[in-house]
């Protein structure tokens, strides 16, 4: 049987790994009276993240098979990378004749590549269904609840994204409970992460001439900030206030470690707030991390202040606390009143909740089938749906 897997952005890279190593080692496990059990294994990236940085680093630290096909999509708004992609994705349909499409997450490349296979009658599963933020202001939300319509099976990471597709009318037979594939990438690769030295890593991809910042990053001596978001990144009024407040909060309480996203990069460039950032001695901002450094400074900061969805899941299994600089969150196993790590704020609210974090415990949580073995389960359960 073909199976044809799809990827776009960051986030699919990490989720895809051990997908790919499960289909392996189930192909590696067949007997020779078996082979009609083979899985024919085609990975397709659209080229969503283009930036090499953000995709082939990626590829290569975690092990990634090289795709077979790139449709290299590239930059654009939303509905011209949709639709380029469906454009490029069709013909591939065509060619390769899968009997199966797997899509990954929320990304632009899940909710066209799910769509042209449906409408090619190819059935299609979906890693990471159910998610809900319940906010329609968020293009990631749309692209959740089409690729959910038009999925076949539905493999889900918590029972309350279960009830989510429940609520809309899926029925039991579609929905299969697997656990976090995430966790699979983050067990597999933590003891490389934290064995990292953080003060190294960090001097290393250190920004621009910043060579006279060498704070001590011993273990939750120092926070980290990720933002990415247009909520957050493109409104120069609201970027402005954050700015402010993380440069009066850096000399209060810890310096910050910022990987600053392309986005956030050329926003601050463009209200020429960058010089202020580089010269603000508690605040360290380097380029765009890979997995490994990301993982490392989760694993030994004291608190994280993010708009992602993936970094709210890894802190709540590391421990970390997190402030997520959201009005909601599509991950609510993750929220401290579920017992995770996670607190919401708003712009106005994020002194309240830094305050919090900063005086709040280590302590782990793994929600269930968080256990690093949900990609297994997800060969599993599609072998099962093709016999």
């Amino acid at each position: 049987m073909k199976w044809l897997s799809v990827v776009g952005a960051r986030p699919n890279f990490i989720k895809i790994a051990p997908f790919c190593r499960a289909i392996e080692a189930h192909n590696a496990a067949l007997s020779p009276r078996d082979r009609a059990r083979r899985i024919e294994h085609v990975l397709v990236h659209t080229g969503q993240h283009y930036d090499d940085r953000m995709s082939h680093a990626f590829f290569t630290a975690l092990d990634i098979p090289r795709a077979d096909l790139n449709l290299n999509i590239g930059s654009g708004s939303h509905g011209e990378q949709v639709g380029r992609t469906m454009i490029e994705f069709e013909p591939v349909l065509a060619r390769i004749n899968p009997d199966l499409v797997i899509v990954v997450g929320d990304v632009n490349a899940t909710l066209a590549c799910s769509v042209t296979a449906r409408k090619q009658g190819i059935p299609v599963a979906h890693i990471e269904a159910g998610l809900r933020s319940h906010d329609m202001g968020m293009p990631e939300e749309i692209n959740r609840i089409v690729t959910d319509s038009v999925s076949d099976i539905l493999l889900t990471p918590d029972h309350l994204a279960d009830e989510n597709l429940r609520h809309e009318g899926h029925t039991d037979d579609q929905i299969r409970f697997v656990g976090n594939i995430m966790i699979d990438t983050l067990e597999r690769e933590r003891a490389r992460a934290t064995g990292l030295n953080t003060q190294r890593m960090v001097a290393e991809n250190l920004m621009a001439d910043q060579t006279d910042k060498s704070h001590d990053l011993r273990d939750d001596a120092f926070a980290v900030i990720t933002l990415h978001r247009p909520s957050n990144v493109d409104d120069q009024t609201k970027l402005k206030h954050i700015v402010e407040l993380l440069h009066f909060w850096s000399q209060q309480h810890l310096p910050l470690v910022w990987p600053i996203h392309p986005r956030t990069l050329k926003n601050i460039s463009r209200a020429g707030w960058l010089r202020r950032l580089l010269d603000e001695p508690r605040i360290l901002l380097t380029r765009p991390l890979d997995y490994h450094g990301m993982l490392n400074l989760n694993a030994h900061c004291r608190l994280i202040l993010t708009d992602s969805g993936g970094l709210q899941e890894e802190c709540c299994v590391l421990g970390t606390p997190c402030v997520t600089l959201r009005d909601n969150t599509e991950r609510p196993i993750t929220l401290t009143d579920n017992g995770g790590t996670n607190r919401l704020t708003d712009i106005d609210g994020l002194p309240k909740a830094l305050h919090t974090a900063l005086n709040a415990p280590r302590e782990p949580f793994t929600p269930e089938l968080w256990d690093g073995r949900t990609a297994p389960r997800i060969v599993d359960e599609l072998m099962q749906a093709a016999d």
